[in-house]
């Protein structure tokens, strides 16, 4: 996986989102079709956006006639990144802290923390079960 030290821009998590989404190469007419309409980019914005993502190794340019760009890194792998940027940014790497803060918070409700509670539970007789 590329080194993601060289944050993802929001702007440039855009174009990741409709590569992710799409699931095979892309061509830049299929992003700037996609990109304009839900943006007021034009198509030198689109391009120094793709250049910067090729550049930070997060997608590749396969040229066959035309680009078509793909990701180097999964949706999955960026959402851990960003997860553990946060925890280390704002919490000092803890996950109970932010847990603390959700709840003090009262970002979650009585349900979601009952849901979380099943949840550990699970996740707690299944590391059991792996002993055996």
């Amino acid at each position: 996986m590329p080194n993601l030290a060289a944050r993802i821009t929001n702007s440039e998590l855009e174009i990741m989102k409709i590569l992710w989404r799409e699931g095979v190469a892309v061509s830049f007419t299929e992003l700037r079709l996609e990109l304009q309409r839900s943006t007021e980019w034009d198509k030198s914005t689109i391009n120094t956006l793709i250049r910067r993502l090729t550049d930070k190794g997060v997608i590749t340019a396969e040229r066959r006639g035309i680009a078509r760009y793909t990701p180097n890194v999964s949706r999955a792998d960026y959402a851990r990144f960003e997860q553990q940027s946060l925890l280390d940014k704002l919490y000092g790497g803890s996950a109970k802290q932010l847990a603390a803060a959700l709840v003090s918070g009262g970002k979650l409700s009585e349900a979601d923390i009952d849901e979380l509670k099943a949840y550990f539970k699970v996740e707690d007789s299944d590391n059991d079960n792996a002993d055996v």
